[in-house]
């Protein structure tokens, strides 16, 4: 068994307090950005479902609703 350590931040070298600050600012702007795009795609994918279940509906298809979904129409 090799020995570890627990916390991979014991072996980073020590940063400033302003080195701090930038990295989780920088790390917070990135996260942001990344979920703003997870929730376009979530959207695109959303608004997709529904126009596909209008037409289905169009053509005399009843969908049986999943109870872990809501329709937003």
């Amino acid at each position: 068994m090799t020995d570890k350590p627990e916390n991979n931040q014991n072996q980073m070298p020590p940063m400033s307090k302003d080195e701090q600050i930038g990295y989780h600012k920088g790390s917070i702007s990135t996260l942001l950005a990344e979920r703003n795009e997870l929730i376009k795609i979530a959207q695109i994918t959303e608004n997709l479902v529904q126009a596909h279940a209008q037409e289905l509906e169009k053509l005399g298809v009843k969908l049986q609703q999943d109870s872990n979904y809501s329709s937003k129409q």
